[in-house]
């Protein structure tokens, strides 16, 4: 895998981290995700994200990693990793299944929904 941000080892290092934080997503390929979002963010978003993977590095147990649980670097890295799982990507060649489909969550159809037109007045 070829990424813009990240290299092999830092993308190695926030799937095992991400795996720590949210049990089952790295079956879903969140480094690509996270790459491709942090390859548009501003260079201080950079950087920081990659601080954090350099930071938590060492956290290879849940235990550890409860350790960083009230850090800036922890709350960064969590979010990142339940963008990457909740927004339902799988990257290309992931085993998967997306987020949504263990969840359960269903985006409803149109024409399934029952619609109100009560705000404009009509009865």
């Amino acid at each position: 895998m070829t990424y813009k941000l990240l290299d092999a080892q830092r993308a190695a290092r926030f799937e095992a981290l991400c795996e720590l934080i949210i049990p089952g997503c790295s079956r879903t390929g969140p480094a690509v995700y996270t790459d491709a979002v942090l390859a548009k963010a501003p260079p201080e978003l950079q950087q920081a994200a990659l601080r954090a993977i350099d930071a938590l590095a060492g956290a290879t147990t849940a235990a550890a990693l409860a350790a960083h649980e009230r850090s800036a670097e922890f709350a960064l890295l969590r979010a990142l990793a339940v963008e990457a799982f909740c927004s339902d990507f799988v990257a290309p060649g992931a085993p998967g299944p997306g987020a949504w489909a263990e969840m359960g969550f269903e985006v409803p159809r149109p024409v399934d929904l029952e619609r109100d037109w009560s705000w404009l007045g009509i009865r």
